[in-house]
């Protein structure tokens, strides 16, 4: 895998920033004028940024230190309003970035909408990795493989730039980010954990608006929730067995469910904090109301809830969408055993831009 590269001043923090300033010789409130600059106020490039001496910046840009914010190198609108970034990285690789207005929010079990705080209002779904390892068999993403993994500024600066593109007013628009684009966050951990501190202090994201996905790097699991600051946990779940895991998730071979979930049980949620658990639907192979039983089984036991959604088709997928009835027929026999379940809605399905479906198409 190609190793991550540093671009620019975006993806430093304060504590960076002031090693920069007091390098070159400037005050030490420098520090807090680039990271103003550079995070909430979201400026483009160097010349922007008229508080800081012209020596300085010259100096910077000297050193081939420009802000380095992400390029969106194209879009593409849904019928829904969802829309597909396409952001180029400085050394010409592209991941994707999802913009989904009015939440990515699912049906409650009597077919209301999911009235949660984190998911009735418009959500940024970013990149973690270019590519993807885990494999899933369902996913478009993986068939990708993964080239590199995404730096902290990489990261932020897709938010940045999708911010930038809505001309998203921050004290007056509520808008949520879902670590749950393209890789595996927990296989890039340190980038994503710095990337979240950026967003949180810079950008001034709550961590309450935050969730990250993870397939169930269980080891990461639980560093995550010794965490200071961190968004809330999504597991990827996707299977209510072994047998059906390992076929449909490689991964599940290292970390099984009894791991797995050990770890759900063990993690340390904070007041009406709850532990989300996804789960994809695929037509004959984990969408009986049997498989549900056991999804019961599973979570017993757990503050959680679940979201259920239904195979986003693409070509190379083997796997076909389930009928409308029996994903409502899943959800009740979770509902009816006191478990929250979700179905979530497709957004963007018809430009590639639904869960699974991430792969850097261009047309």
């Amino acid at each position: 895998m190609a190793k991550e590269q540093q671009h620019g001043l975006l993806g430093l923090d304060f504590q960076e920033l002031s090693q920069l300033v007091l390098k070159h010789g400037q005050p030490e409130y420098r520090a807090r004028q680039l990271f103003d600059a550079i995070y909430p106020q979201r400026v483009a490039s160097l010349d922007s940024i008229s508080t800081l001496p012209k020596e300085f910046r010259a100096a910077l840009l000297e050193e081939g230190l420009d802000i380095g914010q992400l390029r969106i190198e194209k879009s593409f609108q849904s019928t829904d309003g969802t829309i597909r970034y396409l952001i180029a990285t400085a050394d010409g690789e592209t991941v994707e970035t999802v913009w989904m207005p009015e939440g990515d929010g699912g049906e409650s079990g009597d077919g209301t909408e999911a009235g949660e705080n984190d998911w009735n209002r418009a959500t940024i779904c970013v990149s973690s990795q270019v590519g993807c390892a885990v494999n899933c068999q369902f996913c478009l993403t993986a068939l990708l493989g993964v080239k590199r993994n995404l730096t902290a500024g990489e990261i932020v600066g897709q938010v940045l730039a999708v911010l930038s593109d809505r001309q998203v007013d921050m004290e007056r628009q509520r808008v949520n980010i879902v670590f749950m684009g393209m890789g595996e966050p927990f296989l890039n951990y340190p980038h994503f954990i710095k990337a979240v501190r950026l967003l949180a202090e810079g950008v001034r994201f709550p961590e309450s608006r935050m969730t990250v996905s993870t397939s169930g790097i269980v080891p990461r699991i639980h560093e995550f929730g010794e965490e200071p600051v961190r968004p809330k946990l999504a597991i990827s779940l996707n299977a209510s067995n072994d047998q059906v895991r390992e076929r449909i998730m490689p991964i599940n071979r290292k970390w099984p469910l009894a791991t797995l979930m050990q770890a759900a049980r063990e993690f340390p949620l904070r007041n009406r904090e709850r532990i989300t658990f996804e789960y994809v639907l695929l037509d004959g192979v984990n969408d009986d109301p049997a498989h549900a039983r056991e999804v019961v089984e599973l979570v017993r036991g757990i503050r959680c809830k679940v979201n259920l959604i239904a195979l986003n088709p693409g070509p190379g997928i083997a796997f076909g969408t389930p009928a409308e009835d029996r994903v409502k027929a899943f959800q009740q026999v979770l509902v009816q055993s006191g478990i929250p379940a979700f179905i979530r809605r497709p957004r963007g399905r018809d430009i590639y831009a639904a869960c699974g479906q991430l792969k850097r198409t261009v047309g």
